[in-house]
């Protein structure tokens, strides 16, 4: 899905090269952004930095980005935005540079509040530079449990990023000829991630799991799942570095054999069905966040939360390859994709 807004940003230099922007291969080419300074609004001169895990071009991103202008426009809040691209580039050692980068530029900026998304913007940021300091920091998309990086601290607040998968089987045993069930996902720590806490706090146990890097080793994984399973789990496609969206749209359609699901709707086009968690929902959640501590409120004083909001999605083109026939009411309630 391509139906997200993105926000338009203007790309700026900070003068005298205080700090080299975050690469997208590895170049000392950047992802940073900034609206410019609001002369209305109630929050005039107040600023916020928003630090993104991912890339710009990336449907959740786009997603949160949307979530969080919506809540902020208009406000007089100045706005500035850091890409990490750490989806692309999962080695440690950039990982830890693009950290090290956001730093510099948070204290640069010097933001009023600072607003993080996902694991890795909270793992090399918050955890080695701002835990328990005076800036108040906002997060979202923490996978599952924030108490692995000792969290929440005395400044934090946010939104613990949790799946519906169980929804999803639940749907997907309707059409499958058993109950094995396959996980298929790039090879990223999120993923693992995701993959671990579905047993642990989910009670899902899969029975065959792949992790893939390249287009080759996904088509190989896909073909093995369509025998060794009766339905799968595609988590996630961001992170095979050379994914192509066109070709493998075409090679699910011509190779599948059990229903698939997802939690992301960038996968419906591969996917039986999907119950996809809404980026906006959290991005919106930040930012309002943000503003009750400009306000005055304390992080501490706002209650950690997980997502609640799921979109069903279904596709067509998919179920006619496996003989599916949806019932009405799931059609009346879905995002259908023909």
């Amino acid at each position: 899905m391509k139906n997200f807004l993105i926000a338009v940003a203007v790309i700026f230099l900070i003068a005298g090269g205080a700090y080299t922007y975050l690469s997208y291969k590895n170049k000392d080419v950047s992802s940073i952004a900034t609206t410019s300074p609001a002369t209305s609004g109630k929050y005039v001169g107040k600023k916020i930095l928003y630090v993104d895990s991912y890339y710009d071009d990336y449907d959740w991103s786009q997603g949160l980005t949307s979530g969080i202008k919506s809540v902020l426009d208009g406000t007089g809040v100045e706005l500035k935005i850091v890409r990490m691209d750490t989806k692309r580039n999962p080695a440690e050692e950039f990982k830890k540079k693009a950290g090290e980068d956001a730093h510099l530029a948070i204290e640069v900026f010097k933001p009023d509040v600072l607003m993080v998304s996902d694991d890795n913007a909270f793992k090399y940021i918050i955890v080695p530079f701002y835990k328990d300091v005076a800036l108040p920091v906002v997060f979202s998309g923490l996978n599952w449990d924030a108490s692995l990086y000792g969290a929440p601290y005395a400044n934090t607040t946010g939104m613990i990023e949790i799946s519906l998968t169980n929804q999803i089987i639940d749907h997907l045993k309707t059409y499958a000829r058993g109950n094995r069930i396959g996980y298929l996902s790039a090879d990223t720590e999120t993923e693992r991630k995701n993959l671990e806490y579905y047993g642990k706090l989910l009670n899902i146990n899969f029975d065959k799991s792949y992790f893939v890097k390249n287009m080759a080793e996904w088509e190989s994984a896909f073909l093995k799942l369509q025998n060794e399973t009766d339905l799968v789990i595609f988590e996630n496609n961001a992170g095979i570095l050379d994914w192509n969206s066109t070709t493998s749209a075409i090679y699910a359609l011509a190779n599948t054999k059990v229903p698939m699901g997802t939690t992301n709707p960038w996968i419906m086009d591969y996917s039986l069905l999907g119950i996809t968690k809404i980026p906006e929902e959290q991005g919106q959640w930040q930012a309002e966040a943000a503003l009750k501590i400009l306000d005055g409120t304390k992080p501490s004083e706002i209650p950690l939360v997980r997502n609640k909001r799921g979109n069903l999605m279904v596709n067509l083109k998919i179920a006619k390859e496996l003989g599916v026939i949806f019932n009405s009411s799931i059609l009346k309630n879905a995002q259908v994709i023909q």
